[in-house]
């Protein structure tokens, strides 16, 4: 690929190769002009430094920073599973929340229904009981001197 260059330019240029650098300038054959890159050669290089930033010589020295990237990865991930679980978690516990309110109400809503007064006649009359008619009163057995008598 002798372009007319001198061996001196031409040894330049392998140096800047080998460095990784780019070429800004290029001579066209023999006549000295400088004249800017193609876009392809602009490319062509920056292919070059891409390569030259993933040979394996750079991802052995970065070891370090990938193991902690995949590290955070790692612990990204676990986090969204567990959020995740924790609000399938979470809807589980209100559904079961809502059926013991709903349990809840319906037992108050029966004892209020049992307990009121006309409820408690119907279902003693069953039984052969029936409502007093004289205000209560109570017995007092063998009264102990000095007590006062109870109501």
């Amino acid at each position: 690929m002798n372009n007319g260059a001198s061996p001196k330019h031409r040894e330049r240029r392998q140096n800047m190769k080998k460095q990784g650098k780019d070429e800004m300038v290029n001579t066209e054959a023999g006549n000295g002009r400088a004249t800017e890159k193609t876009p392809v050669q602009h490319i062509r290089a920056d292919l070059r430094a891409l390569r030259a930033k993933l040979s394996y010589s750079a991802i052995l020295a970065n070891i370090p920073y990938v193991v902690f990237l995949a590290l955070l990865a790692v612990i990204y991930i676990a986090n969204g599973h567990r959020a995740v679980e924790m609000q399938r978690e979470l809807s589980k516990q209100q559904k079961q929340l809502k059926e013991l309110r709903w349990q809840y109400m319906d037992a108050k809503t029966r004892l209020m229904n049992i307990t009121m007064e006309s409820k408690v006649i119907v279902s003693g009359s069953a039984l052969g009981l029936k409502p007093l008619t004289l205000p209560a009163y109570s017995i007092v057995l063998n009264p102990q001197p000095g007590a006062t008598p109870q109501h």
